[in-house]
């Protein structure tokens, strides 16, 4: 049977670049919910650079932080707590430069079944 063979739970770390352009970075997968554990950003410049982090259900955004600056060599972390992300819906974000914002997150993956 299937379901027997199922995975309960997957640790996954999700790094990217913060582009300039809104992305989804993580989705969470049919019969799924992500835990997000962790979700930090931090900027590799020495100039202040702006942030935008948010969740995605049904089309629609709501965003968790909205133009937030990071300070040049610093980190901020995008959440006080853990946020559920249920199948399907999604994480998006974007920043104010192509190259200088890394994103890294923890997240938990349960089994709906």
């Amino acid at each position: 049977m299937a379901v027997a063979n199922a995975s309960v739970n997957i640790f996954k770390t999700i790094t990217v670049t913060v582009g300039l352009t809104t992305t989804a970075i993580y989705t969470a997968p049919v019969a799924y919910t992500g835990v997000v554990l962790l979700a930090q950003v931090a900027n590799t410049s020495d100039t202040t650079k702006i942030i935008s982090f948010g969740y995605r259900r049904n089309g629609e955004d709501t965003p968790i932080v909205k133009n937030l600056p990071v300070p040049g060599n610093d980190t901020v972390n995008l959440l006080s707590g853990k946020l559920v992300v249920e199948t399907g819906n999604t994480l998006t974000i974007v920043g104010s430069t192509a190259t200088d914002l890394k994103y890294i997150s923890s997240i938990l993956e349960t089994s709906n079944l």
